[in-house]
């Protein structure tokens, strides 16, 4: 008992004095929080004990208490400021001054051949980060921007490989002639396309929108300018082995439904054809009755569903960075695979390697360049297969037993039933490969070298894109039926050669002189562009080995098969700028470039620019503005050239004429040509814009308005003395919109940080002159679309449906329908100049391909190792040709969309939106009308991204590299209204168009 009363006083009293050393370590921490800028207090800093909820925030005076003990360490943070952690040890009184955090304002964005802080801007730039580029699964870089940036349109494509169109604030020239796409600059490396980079090698993506920021790049740059910048190493870098994977599959959306057999067939009885009638009474002799319901053949084909798949995709990325004490470098390594969603040979795999290395030789040079090849097989979808599927009989199975005449696979043909084609879809699918080989390989070297250092800098680049593409388009024999069928192999083969050159030097000035900041520059650019194509055709190879899939094994080479081309233009420029900025508050920019070409008659063309800013938060009068944080008014103007535009256009014709000469007939040909010589487009874009932070910066803004004209538009002109038509420069287009980004940003707490950032664009495009001429017609003469004055380039044109006539007294009550035979089912067009006739002078502008708004919204959210990100996106205003429908006129007896079998019109309310099944088939249903032109508007979840990172743990008594694991979802979610598989037609016209899948992916990163 004493021992154990002993043990309980000996414990009491060491509970006792270690309570009482506890508390009398316990003490109480008070300071002030003050910026180091101005030294002013900092009112609602978060000051907590580090691993614990444990904390308090400042007062208005920027003080703050709490009580803590000797050891811990104070987490002291506030949005704006960098975070810093003091040790509390033995004081009492911390007081702290915070240095501003590095804020948006403060990065360095590229110019073109240069670079400013984005606080000294005057033209509308925006900038997308690795981070955000990385959640987008595609081989496309692209791809990663749809939704993100104001005033860039990205057009998907489903097609594996495919680039997506991309358009910058619109378009300047007339379309379909390869002119709309911007200037793509890696590196410093020009090119057209950047189908061959991996998405996780770039750093940045820049995409310069106005004229003033994108005229440095001269006369390839109307459309607008992508900068792109790869990840590199540093100095004194530790090495960094990085491991970039996703693995996942594609699942084509929003897949059309089209008509069953039972509304097939229901349409062919209501047609008034006997024809059709009879094809569907074949059809149940040769496969006989549904049991559901015998008046229907025991057949129900869902043709989407037999030619689509759910596809893989997949990308794995091995990248080393680092650098010593001279030299920085950054080496990868990248494969790339994905199937497509069309159940044929149609696929896309690339195999990339990638160096960048910078060297400093001494104090005053530094030498580097980088290198990218790129080794890619395409196998391209047969496009004629979502055509065909769309007009395919749903009552004729996919595989027909009883077809013995067809080989090498018993496919069935309509033509068995009596249909005028096969229209089935597999074998042009599965009897044709089209293949492409395509290899880049480009280089950049260049030296800079400090003639003063910090003040004149001189930089030479020299760099050189080459690429070889060799297609081979295959054709296997086959039989199905006298009109399905290959009857000898064929082979088409196109090897072709770019080759492009560039050679820049550019001399730098910098001038810092009190509140004065000078940047000049000076330069000269060289470049040399050639191509050389050479190209065959055969008949009749040995088919049955791959081996002998060549034009020298064909029996048959017919003449005109073969040919080769070739062509080569060079290009001289001379250009400089001065960027000035005085006290941080006047900004003041300006560009002017020469450029030369060989490419037209008019060998020169100079286009300047300028550009001004104001920063009104430097001003004293905005100093004590607790609200406003950064405000910046700018404005820029500038000309640029393009020479996206052929050389020359024109026509030789020759006409034979009967004339009298000395009393007798003669029979002569006159030779006529008309030609005419073009130079480039000239763009001419005024910007205006305010550039905002407020609530101590976590709330950011940039509005643009713009307005870019483009005259001595390349437009086609009529010459009466022909009757043809030629390009010339005489026309004038216009864009205008307005851009607004967005963006909100908080750390809530330690482990808690979330940013939500949004953009709208809008867009006018608009036709100004035409050079006298009424209009210019395009598209065909059954699907118009029409360039008018006042309306947007290649306008949908054509009558107005007003309704569908219901009744027999509906008819008999209007002279239009009396005149031209209508009866109830057909449609009811509007007589726009009331004249009480239907010609073609009703015919309206029915709407455009051009989106007039855009808009996107991101989610991030951060706790502790978990991240989340949401896109959506959407736009409105557009409209599409729905030239699957209006085909009918050439594919009467083919299948159509369930949406229109369901509401067509078969009785009096039944629709007033569709024609009947047999008005379908009548020539006056079939104009023109906004019957076909759809509503293209669409919203969609662009992608879900769920993260976990881990980060510092150990396993088996090894720290673990730092990993994230990750899961993405593109496009789980489109809504539209449209009949077709997506909402995304680049020229709005829906014929054949490649669906768009949804994508899942896990993927993981590491970092060792």
């Amino acid at each position: 008992m004493r021992k154990r009363t002993l043990l309980r006083s000996l414990f009491l009293i060491l509970l006792f004095g270690t309570t009482t050393w506890l508390f009398a370590q316990t003490r109480t921490i008070s300071g002030v929080i003050t910026s180091a800028d101005d030294d002013l207090p900092l009112p609602g800093v978060s000051v907590v004990i580090e691993g614990t909820t444990q904390g308090t925030i400042t007062n208005i005076d920027g003080e703050y208490m709490l009580d803590a003990e000797p050891g811990v360490t104070l987490v002291i943070s506030s949005v704006g400021f960098e975070q810093q952690t003091i040790a509390v040890n033995d004081q009492t009184q911390i007081n702290v001054a915070m240095e501003v955090a590095v804020s948006s304002l403060d990065e360095v964005v590229v110019i073109g051949y240069g670079s400013l802080p984005v606080r000294d801007l005057t033209s509308s730039i925006s900038t997308v980060r690795s981070e955000d580029l990385d959640k987008t699964p595609t081989g496309q870089a692209m791809q990663a921007l749809q939704g993100k940036v104001a005033g860039l349109q990205v057009v998907s494509s489903g097609a594996p490989g495919a680039a997506p169109t991309i358009r910058v604030r619109g378009i300047g020239s007339y379309p379909g002639q390869g002119n709309e796409a911007p200037l793509y600059v890696v590196d410093g490396m020009f090119f057209d396309n950047i189908d061959f980079l991996n998405t996780a090698d770039i750093a940045s993506i820049s995409i310069l929108k106005d004229a003033s920021a994108a005229a440095i790049y001269g006369v390839r740059a109307a459309n607008g300018v992508v900068l792109i910048e790869t990840k590199s190493g540093g100095i004194n870098q530790k090495s960094v082995i990085t491991y970039d994977g996703y693995y996942g599959y594609q699942v084509a959306q929003d897949i059309l439904k089209m008509a069953n057999a039972e509304q097939f067939t229901q349409m062919a009885l209501e047609s008034g054809s006997p024809t059709d009638v009879a094809y569907i009474d074949n059809a149940m002799q040769r496969y006989g009755r549904s049991r559901i319901n015998p008046n229907v053949p025991n057949v129900n084909t869902d043709w989407y569903n037999e030619i689509l798949r759910p596809a893989p995709i997949q990308n794995h990325s091995l990248n080393v960075t680092g650098g010593g004490e001279n030299a920085s470098y950054s080496l990868g390594t990248n494969y790339f695979a994905q199937e497509g969603v069309l159940d044929m040979k149609n696929d896309y795999e690339r195999f990339n390697l990638r160096s960048k290395l910078d060297y400093n030789v001494n104090e005053r040079l530094t030498v580097g360049g980088n290198m990218i090849f790129s080794n890619a097989t395409k196998h391209l979808e047969n496009g004629s297969a979502w055509h065909t599927a769309y007009y395919a009989i749903p009552i004729m199975p996919v595989y027909d037993e009883m077809n013995e005449a067809a080989w090498p696979d018993k496919y069935s043909s309509a033509q068995l039933l009596g249909y005028r084609d096969g229209k089935n879809p597999f074998p042009a699918m599965n009897y044709t490969e089209n293949q492409q080989k395509i290899r880049k390989l480009n280089a950049n070297f260049y030296a800079e070298l400090d003639l003063i250092p910090e003040v004149l800098t001189f930089k030479t680049s020299y760099s050189n894109a080459f690429t070889s593409l060799i297609q081979r388009n295959i054709g296997l024999p086959y039989f199905i039926s006298s009109g399905a069928q290959r009857e000898e192999s064929t082979i088409n083969k196109t090897s072709s050669v770019w080759i492009n050159q560039n050679w820049d030097n550019i001399l730098t000035y910098t001038l810092k002189v009190n509140q004065h900041n000078l940047v000049t520059m000076l330069g000269t650019s060289y470049r040399d562009e050639a191509y050389e194509g050479l190209w065959a055709g055969g008949l009749g190879f040995p088919h049955e080995q791959r081996q002998a899939w060549y034009i020298s094994q064909a029996e048959t080479k017919p003449e005109g098969s073969v040919g080769d081309g070739g062509l080569r233009q060079y290009g001289l420029s001379y250009f400089g700028r001065v960027a000035y900025n005085f006290d941080n508050r006047y900004l003041l920019y300006g560009t002017m470039r020469a450029d030369g070409s060989s490419k037209y008659q008019e060998k020169w063309g100079y286009f300047p620019t300028v550009g001004i800013g104001w920063v009104l938060s430097e001003e004293g009068f905005m100093q004590n503005n607790m609200a406003i944080n950064f405000l910046k008014l700018r404005a820029s103007w500038g000309r640029l050239g393009n020479d996206r535009i052929q050389a020359s256009d024109g026509a030789a014709t020759t006409s034979v004429v009967t004339t009298a000469i000395n009393d007798q007939l003669v029979t002569g040909t006159i030779a006529q040509s008309t030609f005419s010589a073009l130079q480039w487009e000239l763009t001419e874009e005024t910007n205006v814009g305010i550039t905002a932070e407020f609530l101590n910066s976590r709330l950011s803004t940039d509005i643009d308005y713009f307005i870019r004209d483009t005259k001595n538009a390349a437009i086609y002109v009529s010459i009466p003395s022909i009757g043809q038509t030629v390009l010339r420069n005489v026309g004038e287009i216009r864009n205008a919109g307005l851009e607004v980004i967005l963006t909100w940003s908080d750390q809530l707490t330690n482990d808690l940080s979330y940013s939500i950032s949004g953009n709208i664009s809008t867009l006018k495009n608009e036709v100004l002159y035409l050079y006298g001429q009424e209009y210019i017609d395009g598209g065909s003469a059954e699907f118009r679309q029409r360039s008018i004055v006042g309306e947007p380039l290649m306008a949908f044109f054509g009558y107005e449906v007003e309704g569908v006539y219901q009744n027999d007294a509906q008819v008999s009550g209007d002279p239009i329908a009396v005149a031209n035979s209508l009866v109830p089912g057909d449609f009811i067009y509007k007589d726009q100049n009331n004249d009480g006739a239907i010609d073609d002078a009703d015919r309206v502008v029915l709407g455009s391909y051009f989106p007039s708004f855009n808009y996107g919204a991101n989610l991030g959210l951060n706790y502790k190792n978990i991240d989340f990100s949401l896109n959506i996106l959407g736009q409105t205003g557009n409209k599409i040709l729905n030239r699957k429908r209006g085909e009918m006129i050439w594919t009467a007896d083919g299948n159509l969309d369930a949406d229109l079998a369901t509401n067509r019109w078969h009785g009096e309310g039944t629709s007033n939106k569709y024609p009947s099944s047999a008005g379908l088939r009548k020539g006056w249903n079939q104009k023109m009308s906004d019957y076909f032109v759809e509503d293209g508007s669409f919203f969609r979840i662009q992608n879900i991204q769920l993260g976990y990172r881990i980060k510092g743990k150990e396993l088996l008594g090894n720290t673990i590299p730092e990993t994230r694991i990750f899961a993405t979802a593109e496009r789980p979610l489109t809504l539209f209204n449209y009949n077709g598989f997506n909402p995304e037609v680049a020229d709005g016209i829906d014929r054949q168009t490649y669906p768009i899948p949804a994508v899942y992916t896990v993927g993981l990163n590491i970092k060792f």
